[in-house]
C-alpha cells in the first residue's frame, strides 16, 4: 500500500475526475478481504455503500486492515483511511487523528455528501479497533 504522503502528492497534481480515477485504483490496490470476514461484525455502520473493515495483528503488534466495499469510489476512500494508519502500531494508530491526516484531500469538496457521509464512522471503527488491541498487548 502506498503512503499517504505519496498518495496526496499524486492527488494534488489531479482535476475532479482524474481524482475520481485514482480513488478507484487505490481502491483496486486493497489486498482481498475474504467474503467469510465480510460479516455484520465488520460492517461500517452509516455508509451509504456496504463496508466492511477486519483488523490483523502483523509483525511486532502492527495492525493491519483487510477492507472492501462494494462501491469503487467507496473502496478508494476506504484505502486512503487506511493508507492513514496501515501497519502501524496499535497504540499509535488508537491516538491518530485520522481526519486530519486525510484533511488535505478535502474530501467533502471532491465528493459527495452520501460518499462522504461514512467516513467519520470508517475512521471511528478502524480506531477502536486498534484501542481494543492496544489495551490488551
Amino acid at each position: 500500500m502506498r503512503s499517504l504522503e505519496d498518495i496526496l502528492e499524486d492527488y494534488e497534481f489531479l482535476d475532479g475526475d482524474e481524482r475520481y480515477r485514482l480513488l478507484i485504483e487505490l481502491g483496486r490496490e486493497l489486498e482481498d478481504m475474504p467474503d467469510a470476514l465480510k460479516t455484520d461484525a465488520t460492517l461500517v455502520r452509516g455508509c451509504s455503500a456496504s463496508v466492511w473493515v477486519y483488523p490483523t495483528q502483523g509483525e511486532g503488534g502492527k495492525l493491519h486492515f483487510l477492507a472492501d466495499s462494494n462501491a469503487a469510489i467507496t473502496k478508494g476512500i476506504v484505502a486512503l483511511v487506511l493508507a492513514a494508519v496501515q501497519d502501524k502500531p496499535a497504540a499509535e494508530v488508537a491516538g491518530t487523528d485520522i481526519a486530519e491526516e486525510l484533511a488535505p484531500f478535502d474530501l467533502k469538496k471532491q465528493l459527495s455528501s452520501n460518499r462522504t457521509q461514512g467516513v467519520p464512522n470508517m475512521i471511528a471503527l478502524v480506531r477502536e479497533h486498534a484501542a481494543r488491541i492496544a489495551a490488551t498487548a
